[in-house]
């Protein structure tokens, strides 16, 4: 019997080059190749998308409207699809009433559970819903959390008045708002608020009883610095501003709900009982506490919803999240725990002849802790399903049935199929994943020496225990430990107790006009070459201004809304989706057009563009490795690690004073080829006089870092403590040695 395939052709969605290609169904594959080299366009973008947006077809048209939609690939033929489930890396909810509990629905089995047995009696199941006016906490709305004002960052109290102590908006040196307090004659405009009374230091920021006090009363129409932030900032809160929203968050903070104490339940469902705990302790219960905890119920009358609860915790157990606890907020997730979230509604699928797509399901995870995921995927594929993965983890190419490389370069140079075959196939040939394999970094035995310490004092966020840790300054510090340990609340806190420029993997974009060319500040200097060069105004060669095509108004593409069927977008007649007009068009600068500007990747622009401006605002992209991107590549397409790479390449740029950058992971996304490149990036910072702290698992990184921090020795309850600190090559007796050692 002929072995069932997905069967593509002509596959050509972005650097794919007329794509054909037969995936074996019913097994586990994983597809390789550097970073940019077409993976995610072949997985994602063709066969995931296709697959999706033929089962959206299948819907009726009222439900069709309201489906995620997708974007069909540029592709011939594709053949041999299943319905998809696609499990990425992307976080789970953007809301603070997103959690653990209610994002796997194990908190709607456990307030089921409550609303039947618990003592006293409360109601229905909606009565232990936070998210539900009949449970919600009335204080906190049910987030347990309430906006506590920040007062103590209103002021600088080593300054005076004269010297900018208000640090509020508004309040410039001999101002307005400036004078109704240093003017007024309550208060000495020369001497640092330090120096004042407490009286004096309180009818400033509270008023109230310490105004009476001062010797010489205000106006009556004084107010205190609080009242005026909450008169200006807080009086209306619909329709805020962008600076209205960022001055409320630098100045006020997030403080435990003292009615519910985090709870964010009512006074009736935080009194109810089951086994003498209340819903809020069992929330708050690691989850591998929490099953054994749940054996405990007698009533057979519940044994369903114990059953089902306990079917979903261990499976969560079982993929590495044991450590976690129902209340812990999904927006406090690393993008690899959000995965491992999102598989734990599939493992108990009973349904066979799916399509799985994964996307680096090990993000996140220990070298020691990866043989959790291999096992969930192992398993996935033992029921039937087919298991497509993007991964450069060896350890994961180790267990497929079929590696398949795309290649062999990123960008233009990619697209192509260069492997298709075993993993021990794979190490017998030569390609970008062989070779790569066959190295491995040597371990810094000459470490650099620190210039002094940044402390972290009593950190007790999540499981931390009352650490306090001193970070060198001026060198490549990473944190290690398996995954739960404590490393992104240790990192959470040195940004909390220390200014420093966070780099993680958030989009760098937000629609699709955003691309290198507005990123890195490069727009204008382009329009001001063609401008030199043709005679006409900057402003004609801007795809937003005069120049732009007036039938697409510069995008190229018509947007046709087709209500419940998918948008369709069409090159524009006029301009061919060249976006601008003609005059425009017949200008050029070393044989290109303005059009022609946006397929330049990064690499071809330095070399073409004869302007020093350019050229150096580019470099930077292109020492991170990111040099494959086109300058038109909209930022939305970019993954979670060439975001970073983006974020770090604009610190490289920016010449700043000396400061401490945290990294959390930013290994993610790149083949084991590139990671020397990060390395030599994350050194220029440090050759700067900048502090560097990362979070990391990859192995090469971790054997480069000049110091180590390793926590544990386990997740969750378990770690939170210091095993280790100093340079790498004395690291022994941990989880983080044991694999070093392999």
């Amino acid at each position: 019997m002929q072995e069932r395939m997905i069967r593509i052709r002509g596959a050509r969605t972005n650097n794919l080059k007329c794509l054909d290609l037969d995936i074996p169904r019913g097994r586990l594959v994983v597809f390789a190749g550097v970073s940019g080299s077409g993976k995610s366009s072949l997985v994602f973008e063709t066969i995931a998308a296709e697959a999706g947006h033929q089962l959206n077809e299948t819907f009726p048209p009222f439900a069709r409207n309201r489906l995620p939609k997708w974007t069909r690939p540029e592709v011939d033929e594709i053949d041999g699809l299943s319905p998809v489930v696609v499990i990425d890396q992307r976080r789970i909810g953007g809301n603070a009433r997103s959690t653990v509990g209610t994002s796997t629905e194990a908190w709607t089995y456990l307030r089921l559970l409550f609303s039947r047995v618990s003592s006293p009696h409360v109601g229905e199941s909606n009565h232990f819903s936070f998210n539900d006016p009949a449970g919600m906490c009335p204080t906190c709305s049910g987030l347990g959390e309430v906006m506590v004002h920040a007062v103590e960052r209103f002021v600088d109290l080593d300054k005076s008045l004269a010297q900018g102590a208000i640090l509020l908006p508004g309040f410039r040196v001999g101002g307005y708002w400036y004078a109704k307090y240093a003017d007024i004659g309550s208060f000495e405009p020369d001497t640092p608020l330090r120096d004042w009374t407490e009286d004096e230091r309180q009818a400033l920021l509270h008023g109230g009883e310490h105004v009476d006090r001062l010797r010489t009363k205000p106006p009556k129409d004084y107010e205190s610095l609080l009242a005026w932030f909450e008169r200006i900032y807080l009086g209306a809160s619909d329709n805020l501003s962008d600076r209205k929203r960022e001055t409320i968050a630098r100045f006020t903070r997030s403080g435990i709900c003292p009615a519910c104490h985090g709870d964010r339940l009512n006074e009736a469902a935080r009194t109810a009982t089951v086994l003498g705990h209340t819903i809020g302790e069992l929330a708050r219960m690691e989850i591998t506490e929490l099953v054994g905890v749940l054996d405990g119920v007698p009533d057979p009358a519940v044994a369903p919803v114990v059953a089902a609860l306990q079917d979903r915790l261990r499976a969560m157990v079982t993929i590495g999240l044991g450590y976690l606890h129902l209340d812990r907020a999904t927006t406090s997730l690393s993008g690899g725990e959000s995965q491992r979230i999102k598989t734990v509604k599939h493992l108990g699928s009973s349904l066979i002849e799916m399509l799985y797509v994964f996307d680096e399901p090990t993000v996140g995870l220990h070298p020691r802790d990866i043989a959790n995921m291999t096992s969930l995927l192992r398993q996935l594929r033992d029921k039937g399903n087919t298991v497509l993965v993007v991964e450069h983890d060896p350890a994961v190419m180790a267990i497929a049935d079929q590696v398949i490389e795309i290649g062999p370069d990123a960008g233009a140079g990619g697209g192509q199929l260069i492997f298709q075959g075993t993993f021990d196939e794979l190490r017998t040939v030569r390609t970008p994943t062989s070779d790569a394999l066959g190295r491995r970094a040597p371990v810094n035995t000459r470490p650099r020496t620190a210039t002094g310490a940044i402390t972290v004092k009593n950190a007790t966020r999540n499981n931390l225990k009352n650490v306090t840790v001193d970070i060198p300054a001026e060198i490549l510090t990473v944190f290690t430990g398996v995954a739960g340990s404590g490393k992104s609340s240790l990192a959470a806190e040195l940004v909390a107790q220390h200014d420093a420029v966070v780099i993680d993997q958030r989009p760098v974009g937000t629609n699709r006009r955003s691309t290198p060319i507005t990123y890195t500040g490069i727009a204008s200097p382009i329009r001001k070459l063609f401008a030199r060069h043709s005679g006409l105004p900057a402003s004609w060669f801007s795809a937003n201004s005069e120049g732009a095509c007036p039938e697409c108004k510069g995008l190229g593409v018509i947007y046709t809304d087709l209500a419940f069927m998918d948008g369709q977008e069409t090159v524009c007649e006029t301009c061919q989706g060249r976006r601008f007009i003609g005059d425009v068009l017949r200008h050029r600068v070393a044989g290109l057009s303005i059009a022609d500007i946006d397929d330049l990747t990064i690499t071809d622009a330095i070399e073409r563009l004869p302007d020093k401006q350019i050229r150096n605002a580019l470099r930077h992209l292109e020492r991170v490795g990111l040099g494959y991107l086109r300058l038109g590549q909209p930022l939305t397409t970019l993954s979670g690690g060439e975001c970073q790479r983006v974020k770090i390449a604009k610190e490289l740029r920016e010449t700043a004073e000396p400061a401490l950058y945290v990294l959390d992971e930013p290994t993610t996304g790149l083949h084991l080829r590139d990671i020397a490149t990060l390395v030599g990036v994350l050194d220029q910072l440090v050759e700067q006089r900048h502090t560097v702290v990362v979070i990391e698992h990859n192995l090469d990184v971790i054997r480069h870092a000049d110091w180590v921090i390793d926590l544990g020795p386990g997740p969750g309850k378990h770690g939170g403590r210091i095993l280790y600190q100093g340079p790498v090559a004395q690291l022994d007796n941990t989880a983080t040695a044991a694999e070093l050692a392999v």
